[in-house]
């Protein structure tokens, strides 16, 4: 739309004749019939003066009116090119505005992913620790893996018959050794002693195994989807911009 059919459409809004216009206007009758028809420019100052007569800042005024009819017919006008400079800058904030959100969508999406890949909030491995029995006070740590060799000691020393150490051997299979095996998602290192009965418990690492915890796949997807935003933003902000473009 050029400057004289945005005239027009202003008065005709309003239900005035081009009389009621011009004395609203403050200008003559001939001369509003010249800028309606595109004859005559306006100079700066009665281009105020219009809009102090219709009530309309220059903004408004201007919204209708093409780009190129801004850029050109009206450049000489300074509230035109304030108007145009204004829009541009907004436009500039806008698009920095989209860019930073879906640059900080790429990054947090990103960030999730890696979250989920590395078990930072849901462990993704098992660790399995195992424990042979109860260790009593004044017992070597390594009695149930050397009880074999000590009841032989005993034997050899003569201090236990070979039917006695049989015996105490059984008793002690029997009694003592009672294997326990733990599963936990926290890494322990690869032993830790937990007191048991009037002992305590050696519990050494045998396995690591790495699961799919499901936060970590709820965590994966969620991240994938805010990554995907991002591209989502850039292109709305495209589509935006050429929509603007295209009106004006």
């Amino acid at each position: 739309m050029n400057f004289g059919e945005r005239l027009k459409q202003i008065r005709t809004d309003k239900g005035w004749t081009q009389p009621q216009f011009a004395q609203a206007a403050g200008i003559e009758q001939s001369y509003l019939s010249k800028l309606e028809n595109d004859k005559s420019v306006p100079s700066a100052e009665m281009f105020s003066t219009i809009l102090a007569g219709v009530g309309m800042d220059a903004a408004t005024f201007l919204s209708e009116v093409d780009r190129e009819v801004q850029a050109t017919t009206l450049r000489h006008i300074p509230a035109v090119a304030q108007v145009g400079n204004d829009t541009a800058a907004a436009q500039v904030k806008d698009t920095k505005r989209w860019l930073y959100g879906s640059a900080g969508a790429w990054i947090f999406g990103f960030a999730m992913m890696l979250a989920a890949n590395d078990g930072i909030f849901f462990p993704n491995k098992l660790y399995k620790y195992e424990s042979p029995g109860v260790v009593l006070p004044g017992e070597a740590e390594n009695m149930f893996s050397t009880y074999k060799e000590l009841f032989g000691i005993r034997m050899a020393a003569r201090v236990m018959t070979p039917e006695e150490a049989s015996q105490a051997q059984a008793e002690f299979l029997a009694e003592r050794v009672r294997p326990l095996a733990v599963e936990t998602p926290v890494n322990r290192g690869t032993m830790f002693v937990e007191p048991a009965g009037k002992g305590h418990r050696t519990f050494e690492l045998r396995h690591t195994e790495y699961v799919e915890a499901p936060g970590n796949r709820i965590l994966q997807y969620l991240g994938a989807i805010v990554l995907f935003s991002g591209f989502v933003g850039l292109f709305i902000e495209w589509r935006l911009r050429r929509l603007k473009t295209k009106r004006r």
